[in-house]
């Protein structure tokens, strides 16, 4: 089993981008599609600990029930947030990446490289072609 693991949603572009910088370095991560197998609440807990961040702070608003909830309302709970999550795994936003070196939400898919234990083998180019990484392996 691979040391890097992403919570990963394969119709999302910026998971799309993470998966493949982190293919970029020469390792298979552990490939968990979020929306089909659901991290449980207490995964969830230990991803925000790691992260040392708050329930509301990987929240997703576009293109889930975040407005219809009405989850922008301080009264919900973090349990109660976390509720939802269980109920409506697309308002976890994503990709989320375990490495070694720690977890992160990676918005934006260059995050991941601050994570990432192995170098970059080459360049590498977002889907909008937009250049991330250098011929020599380089953030540019």
């Amino acid at each position: 089993m691979s040391s890097i693991t992403i919570f990963h949603n394969p119709a999302c572009g910026t998971s799309r981008n993470t998966l493949a910088l982190i293919r970029n370095s020469g390792v298979e991560p552990t490939v968990i599609e979020y929306l089909k197998t659901p991290p449980s609440t207490e995964q969830i807990r230990q991803l925000l600990n790691a992260m040392g961040v708050g329930v509301r702070d990987v929240l997703r608003e576009k293109g889930t029930p975040f407005a219809e909830l009405d989850l922008g309302n301080p009264k919900w709970s973090d349990q109660q947030l976390l509720d939802f999550i269980e109920q409506h795994p697309i308002l976890l936003n994503r990709p989320i990446v375990v490495t070694p070196l720690g977890v992160r939400l990676c918005r934006p898919s260059e995050v991941v490289l601050d994570i990432l234990p192995a170098p970059q083998q080459g360049a590498f180019s977002k889907e909008d072609g937009e250049g991330v990484v250098d011929d020599k392996g380089r953030r540019v």
